[in-house]
Order: structure tokens, then sequence, then C-alpha cells
């Protein structure tokens, strides 16, 4: 008797998860071709709490905010001493996002994206990082100030290492 009735219920389980699921890996793969057919390099797309991101070229990122932990590739690094505001817990490093080349201004003669002591919001450029000939521009994506640059110009940087580090107390 409550056989009829299971069977019924099931298919009715699978299409409401279905339609909770906006970005399934056929929409997914549509993005991709979407992408290469119009040599897209980014791609950032939100229906109701469902967000994707899609960058070529490059290593996946969190899409959450940067967070700060100490590191040994920042303390042994050849910089100059960093000073003792560089570290609390308003202190956010901002870290590669993928591999490649640093660049800390848009072209040699210009001035640097940023510097110590500048106020940055979350979308401003900080610096760009080439990738397979590819330059991206790398948002601070956190509001404060420049306490330190970690990185030098040109030079080549591996996924997360520390580039920035911000006061957001500030």
């Amino acid at each position: 008797m409550k056989s009829g009735g299971d069977k019924q219920d099931k298919p009715a389980v699978p299409k409401a998860g279905a339609e909770d699921n906006v970005f399934d890996m056929k929409q997914l793969r549509r993005l991709i071709r979407l992408m290469e057919t119009h040599d897209l390099n980014e791609i950032h797309l939100e229906q109701g709490d469902e967000k994707v991101k899609l960058r070529r070229g490059g290593v996946a990122q969190p899409m959450s905010a940067p967070v700060a932990f100490p590191t040994a590739t920042a303390a042994a690094s050849a910089a100059a001493p960093a000073p003792p505001a560089t570290e609390g817990p308003h202190i956010v490093t901002i870290k590669a996002p993928m591999v490649g080349t640093f660049y800390g201004k848009p072209n040699p003669d210009s001035e640097s994206f940023v510097k110590v002591g500048q106020r940055v919001n979350a979308d401003t450029v900080v610096c760009i990082i080439e990738a397979m000939k590819v330059f991206n521009e790398i948002p601070a994506e956190v509001s404060g100030q420049i306490v330190a640059v970690l990185a030098d110009d040109q030079q080549a940087v591996d996924f997360d290492r520390p580039l920035f580090k911000v006061d957001t107390s500030v």
C-alpha cells in the first residue's frame, strides 16, 4: 500500500536538489567554453546565495578574505626587517593567489601601485602577477594601510607567498 506512495516521493527529492544547485558541473563546463570562445580571463557570477568565480591561467583561490598566518618564508626573507607594527590581530597578509612574476608597478617607468603608509580599499590594485603571459591585477581584498611590501619587483612568487601586510585597524 505504501510502496506506491514511496515511488512517487523518490523522483521529487532529486528534482528539488537539482533546482537548488544552480552551478552544477554541466553549467560550469558551459561557462568554461564561453570563457574560451570569447577569450575571457575571469568571470564572476552570483545567483541567489551561490557564487562562482572562474579564472584562466592561474591557480584556484579561495573566495574568503586573506588571513594572516605567521610564515617561515616571510621571516627568512632577505628583505629589510619588518617594524613591530607588522604583527598583531589587526594585520592582514595579502598573499599571491597564483604562481607567477610579481610586478609592483604598471610599467618600469611608473610609480609603484602602493607604498608603505598608503591607504587601500578592498578593490585597490596592489600589484600585477604575470602568469602564462597573462597580466593579472591583484586587489587588496581588505581596507586599511600598507605597513610592509614583502616582494621585490620582477620577483618570481609562489602560490600563497606573502606580498604585503595591511593594518586593518587604521
